[in-house]
């Protein structure tokens, strides 16, 4: 078999990630208010500290049902803006791996 090619490894990590936060309190399936903090916090730490009032500002943003949750589709949403924005930070640069590749 052969081995998994980085878009491959890069949703898994996507999926895994937003499983990994969501299954700390609740319900498996979304991501809490707290969760949501600590995955911001721990996975994009060039953000430094989040305040409570940015929290419930993404929550706003982010929760399109209105159930004061991060379901999968709402998460990935947010990892769609993320890319969009980092892609076109970087527009101008080469292209090059990321290290560890």
């Amino acid at each position: 078999m052969a081995a998994p090619q980085m878009l491959q490894q890069a949703l898994a990590v996507l999926v895994c990630t937003f499983q990994r936060y969501a299954k700390q309190e609740g319900d498996r399936f979304t991501l809490s208010r707290g969760e949501l903090k600590e995955l911001l916090e721990k996975e994009l730490p060039s953000l430094g500290d989040v305040k409570h009032e940015k929290v419930e500002e993404l929550m706003s943003i982010l929760d399109a049902n209105r159930d004061g949750e991060v379901d999968f589709q709402e998460y990935i949403r947010f990892v769609a803006v993320a890319c969009t924005l980092c892609h076109e930070f970087f527009l101008d640069s080469p292209v090059v791996l990321p290290r560890g590749q």
